[in-house]
């Protein structure tokens, strides 16, 4: 049945208010980020202005350890995709092709110890960080961030697999595949946008995660949300353009990295939702 003209038109109304309601802070911050200072807390804000690149030539003159900072969060949030993504396949064949109550119970426990909020475990872990002297380290971040997001992961992964006839495994191991080449030949190149689609959650999160960067780092390991904190907390109060500058910055990369991804996260997102 086609939708009536007014349904469509309230759909696109409030698919508006929801893009305005979120891009447009982002927008503000990008834009007073060119703006002169005097100009910046202007209201109601304008939006016709001589640009200025004053405000980034600041940044990295004062602030020169930013850029070291930025490669730190590529690094980090970089390996941790890569590392939940292989445990998400891992995870979400065998929660596919195999049953059994050890393994719901696996997947209950995995998705129920998600719900605790990050600064819940940051507490006791600090000591055995410490002890085992990963602090101020990639690994510790790298490790943490992956792990926080291994069961949305394994879940999504589950679901793409669920997708992929048995037919397909069966066959291979007909003609004398290995389970593990089944999973390396088969599984994973048709679960690619399941992959993509998962990737894209912990690489946000890492790119943009504070408290454990801010708690577990000092100097090797710091990231730019720690740096863009300390320029909030400066001696000389806080230079609001040069923070805009930072932020709009920071966010370059994973804006870059979501819209390259995105027609693989909506197939993966997306996948078993239509059943044939």
């Amino acid at each position: 049945m086609r939708e009536s003209a007014p349904g469509i038109a309230l759909r696109a109304a409030v698919i508006a208010l929801v893009l305005a309601w979120s891009a447009a802070p982002v927008f503000l911050v990008v834009l007073s980020s060119f703006k002169p200072t005097p100009e910046i807390f202007v209201y109601p804000p304008a939006l016709v202005f001589a640009p200025t690149l004053e405000h980034y030539r600041t940044l990295f003159e004062k602030w020169p350890d930013f850029i070291w900072t930025l490669r730190n969060s590529a690094v980090i949030a970089l390996s941790a995709t890569l590392l939940m993504v292989f445990s998400s396949v891992l995870a979400g064949y065998v929660y596919s092709r195999y049953r059994g109550t050890a393994l719901a119970g696996s997947a209950f426990f995995m998705v129920a110890i998600r719900l605790l909020p990050p600064i819940v475990i940051t507490l006791p872990l600090y000591p055995v960080a410490d002890f085992l002297k990963l602090s101020d380290s990639y690994t510790l971040l790298i490790v943490l961030y992956a792990t926080f997001f291994v069961s949305l992961g394994s879940m999504i992964l589950k679901t793409f697999i669920d997708g992929i006839p048995d037919e397909l495994d069966q066959a291979a191991t007909i003609d004398g595949a290995t389970e593990l080449q089944v999973l390396w030949r088969i599984i994973v190149p048709l679960s690619a946008p399941g992959m993509v689609a998962a990737s894209v959650f912990v690489f946000v999160y890492a790119w943009n995660e504070y408290l454990f960067a801010f708690i577990f780092t000092t100097t090797r390991a710091k990231t730019a949300p720690v740096v863009i904190s300390e320029m909030m907390g400066s001696l000389t109060g806080v230079d609001w353009g040069l923070l805009f500058a930072a932020a709009s910055v920071q966010l370059v990369p994973v804006v870059l990295f979501v819209v390259l991804v995105q027609k693989y996260l909506i197939a993966g997102l997306t996948s078993g939702s239509v059943k044939g």
